[in-house]
This record gives C-alpha cells, sequence and structure tokens, in this order.
C-alpha cells in the first residue's frame, strides 16, 4: 500500500458520514488541520460534501507538500496562526466547523505553551465561530485510570486528569463548554482515545519496538483503539448532533486489547522475540463506547486487519511520523 491508497482509504466516508453533512448546509472549516488526523478528514468531508460546498482546511502549513495534496483533492486550505486573534478573526465564515488544533508531546518541558494552545487557541476560535456548530476533538485523557477489568470511564463518569497535557484538555473542553451556555454555541465533544493510521498510533509504537528488538513497557497493560478512518466518520457524523448543551462522546474500539498480546502478536509475525518491561498495573486508560455504539455504526475496520496492516507496513519500511503515542505513560508526562 502506497501513502496516497492509505490516504484514499483513512478518508473514505461511509452513507452516514455523507448524510450527516447533508444535514448540515454550508461551508465547513477544519481548524488545526494540518496534524496527524486533520488532513484526511478534511478529504473526507469534502468527498462526502457532493454539494459544491468549500471544506477549508486551515492551518500554519509547515509542509507545503501536505497543503498541495489538499488542495489537488477538491480542499481549499488557509494560513493561520490559531494563538493570534487577528489571524481568527480574518478566517472565513462558515456554519459547520470541526477544532483539531492543540499540543499534547512536549508539554513536560513548554507547559505554558501547550496551555496556550490547549485554552487560548480554543477561546480564539469558539469567539470567531460562537454561532456555529462545531465539533471538537478532545481526549480520554480527561478521565482517570480505571480498573483495568472494567469497561472503561463514562462521558457521566467526573474528569480526573493526570498531569498538564490532560488538564489543560479539561480546559479546553470547558472553554468550549462557556460559549454554549453564554452564547448558545452549538458543540459536540469527541473524546478520542488512540487512533490508528500506520505512519503513527499505538500499534505502531508497539509494532516497531518488537521489529527493533526494543523493551515494550506493559505497565499501561491494556488499552482502546481505533482505525483513524473510523475516528473521522464518527467526527463528522457528530456535526448534526452539536448542541448547547454539549453533545459529549467516548470514540474509540470496543475491545479492551493487551499490550502483552498485542507485542507477542507482532513478534509471531516478525519472527522474534518480545522483549517486555515491567508488570501489567491494576488500572489503566480505558474509555466505555456504549454510548458511541448506541448512537453511531460500528467501525468497519477491526483489530485483526488493523493489526496485519500495521505488520504490513513496518515489514515493507512504509514511512512513519516518527511521533510516539508515550501511551505507556502513567504519570502524565508528554
Amino acid at each position: 500500500m502506497t501513502e496516497a491508497e492509505l490516504d484514499d482509504l483513512l478518508s473514505a466516508p461511509r452513507h452516514d458520514t455523507r448524510a450527516a453533512i447533508a444535514a448540515c448546509p454550508g461551508d465547513i472549516v477544519v481548524l488545526g488541520a494540518g496534524g496527524k488526523m486533520g488532513p484526511t478528514l478534511a478529504r473526507m468531508a469534502a468527498r462526502a460534501a457532493t454539494d459544491g460546498r468549500r471544506v477549508i482546511a486551515v492551518s500554519r502549513w509547515s509542509s507545503n507538500a501536505a497543503e498541495r495534496s489538499l488542495q489537488d483533492a477538491g480542499v481549499t486550505t488557509a494560513r493561520a496562526d490559531l494563538l493570534d486573534r487577528r489571524d481568527v478573526a480574518r478566517l472565513p465564515e462558515a456554519p459547520n466547523v470541526v477544532f483539531m488544533a492543540g499540543q499534547k508531546f512536549g508539554t513536560s518541558g513548554a507547559p505554558s505553551l501547550t496551555w496556550a494552545m490547549n485554552t487560548i487557541v480554543p477561546a480564539n476560535c469558539a469567539e470567531r465561530y460562537k454561532e456555529s456548530r462545531v465539533v471538537v476533538f478532545s481526549t480520554g485523557n480527561v478521565y482517570a485510570l480505571t480498573p483495568a477489568t472494567s469497561a472503561g470511564s463514562r462521558e457521566t463518569d467526573p474528569l480526573g486528569p493526570v498531569g498538564e497535557y490532560a488538564a489543560s484538555c479539561v480546559g479546553r473542553e470547558r472553554v468550549f463548554e462557556f460559549y454554549a451556555e453564554r452564547f448558545g454555541t452549538r458543540v459536540a465533544i469527541v473524546r478520542l482515545n488512540y487512533a490508528i493510521d500506520l505512519r503513527y498510533g499505538v500499534l505502531v509504537d508497539i509494532a516497531t519496538r518488537v521489529a527493533r528488538r526494543e523493551p515494550v513497557s506493559v505497565a499501561m497493560g491494556w488499552v482502546n483503539v481505533i482505525w483513524q478512518g473510523d475516528a473521522n466518520r464518527v467526527a463528522l457524523e457528530c456535526l448534526p448532533r452539536a448542541a448547547a448543551p454539549p453533545f459529549v462522546v467516548n470514540v474509540t474500539g470496543a475491545e479492551r486489547i493487551s499490550v502483552r498480546d498485542v507485542a507477542e502478536w507482532f513478534a509471531r509475525r516478525f519472527g522474534v522475540r518480545a522483549e517486555l518491561a515491567g508488570r501489567e498495573q491494576p488500572d489503566a486508560l480505558l474509555s466505555d463506547t456504549s454510548r458511541m455504539r448506541s448512537l453511531f455504526a460500528p467501525p468497519e475496520t477491526s483489530l485483526d486487519e488493523m493489526l496485519g496492516r500495521v505488520a504490513d507496513w513496518v515489514q515493507a519500511g512504509g514511512p512513519l511520523l516518527g511521533k510516539p503515542t508515550k501511551f505507556e505513560a502513567r504519570d502524565g508526562h508528554f
């Protein structure tokens, strides 16, 4: 599989995605579209919007190639520093917004920038688009660790962020909640827990460590994962569900996946021995997906398919983003 074929796969909408877009007339702005998921989500939106409307992907665009690729796919691009209120004020009007901006990695070394990206940027964008419906990407890190034998945290559970990154993500949610309360901004909050691409993600982290004979920590012994294309679909399908107060949904796979079992699966596939470090602790970062499963069609990509695709990609020496998820971090330091 080439990167172009992978991007096509990750950006394929389903019938429900097209129906959700059709139910929300007008242009769609994707804020922070230059990150790991933004390009394929913007492409999916453009493929789902068959009525001539614009999908506008906003980023600083450090990669000219990524910007050109989106333009070639029919996506309009715009450049903006979302920390600059003047830049944000100049962005085009749109009744539909997907907010994907944020910072996780490097938090330990630059906590003030993380807080700025995860609270000031949301405030700038919520003010600019307070009349729009907004799907906000958040994270399962806003929850506390739960017993590893449980189904995980539910949307109604008290939040218990560990570390500055997670706390700042609660701040991002609270900013949009404030605009929903004060101005009636329609908001949907997507608490995503580990989207999987072939160039990054928990499965890639484990596969590459196994292939390199590097230790795989099993202290965070269980995880949830979801194929990035499936996560993109659910996020776009949240547009018509945006409401005040906000609609909140956990987005991830329903399976509680053993890190040990995954490492040993890749070891058998690669013909090597898995080097495991530590031992499973009694709790983990897990999300209950009952709400997602009751409201949306099930993910189309199984764990077996994800494992097979990742193994083939790593064995073929496919390009990687070089951005480990640090899923094993239990202290909130990223």
